[in-house]
């Protein structure tokens, strides 16, 4: 059987439906909160906005002689980069998309007035391979080949921190670093870092943008890190009083799969040899949550 790589994946807001990259030319995928627009961008320097047609929907009903297919159409066309588009955000208002490409830029696209740029970020002197909004709107986040992450400010596009640290010892590079931040705004956890030689996932929190914590296990790069959208409520420890908390997914080029909670060092899944090749493009499975969340962390 062919394997073609996936570069990128994404599900739908209501989990109706899931869309993957990387064939032909497409390095990402990424539904608008809204789910109304799937945006996709890659190595043609150029970013597509798709919109569902009206007639849209094939028969799911099985053994059903109808194809299912829909019928999507090209909403925009976005022309700005001049390099590949590894990575796509949109904001959680869906009123911006975020662009990041090798040519060391991001763009800010309207996404009620397709296709005007709202401005183009620079800064970073390496190739932009990750994109992440903070849940309120407030920053955007991105991380290059530079060994740096940038938090830049949403009201005046204006970079509001640099950092460095966690990426200065860092070997080599990943095809993507996928960053990702906490429902509740207050994590930001970046992929590739590294602390006494090992390949961590750097946890940064939004007071103060201090660095204390990582989660670190995985024998290799990281490369992608996904949050679950939901805060969460329980108790990890028999007699211990409820309190809020996030779930977090990473994946390494060791080819498996970490799950970790905020309030807890360890993790509480490790999914090895999950794959024949390394997780080094993408993570984002957090649909049904209620039934993921029992089957992987039981009370």
């Amino acid at each position: 059987m062919e394997r073609n790589p996936i570069i990128s994946i994404d599900i739908h807001p209501d989990g109706s439906r899931f869309s993957t990259g990387g064939q032909a030319c497409v390095n990402c995928v990424r539904w608008s909160p809204s789910g109304r627009y799937l945006a996709s961008g890659g190595d043609d320097k150029v970013i597509m906005i798709w919109q569902l047609g009206r007639h849209g929907g094939g028969s799911t009903a099985f053994g059903s002689s109808v194809v299912n297919v829909e019928p999507w159409r090209c909403a925009a066309t976005l022309r700005g980069h001049s390099g590949d588009v590894f990575d796509l955000a949109w904001s959680p208002s869906e009123e911006w998309l975020a662009s990041c490409s090798v040519d060391n830029t991001i763009y800010i696209w309207n996404a009620v007035r397709w296709p005007e740029v709202v401005t183009i970020l620079r800064g970073h002197s390496g190739l932009v391979k990750g994109l992440a909004w903070d849940p309120v709107g407030k920053y955007i986040a991105s991380q290059a080949d530079d060994k740096s992450l940038r938090v830049w400010r949403t009201a005046d596009w204006h970079c509001e921190r640099v950092i460095r640290e966690p990426f200065g010892d860092t070997t080599g590079t990943t095809h993507v670093l996928r960053l990702s931040w906490s429902p509740d705004g207050q994590y930001l956890v970046s992929a590739h870092a590294m602390n006494n030689s090992a390949p961590t996932a750097q946890i940064i929190e939004r007071e103060g943008w201090k660095m204390d914590k990582d989660f670190v296990g995985h024998r290799k790069a990281i490369t992608c890190v996904r949050f679950s959208p939901r805060i969460l409520t329980g108790n990890t420890k028999q007699n211990e009083r409820q309190q809020q908390y996030c779930c977090a997914a990473i994946g390494s080029r060791d080819c498996s799969v970490s799950i970790w909670l905020t309030n807890l060092r360890r993790p509480r899944a490790v999914i090895k040899e999950l794959f024949h090749n390394p997780v080094s493009m993408d993570i984002y499975g957090w649909i049904h949550l209620d039934h993921i969340w029992k089957a992987v962390i039981p009370n």
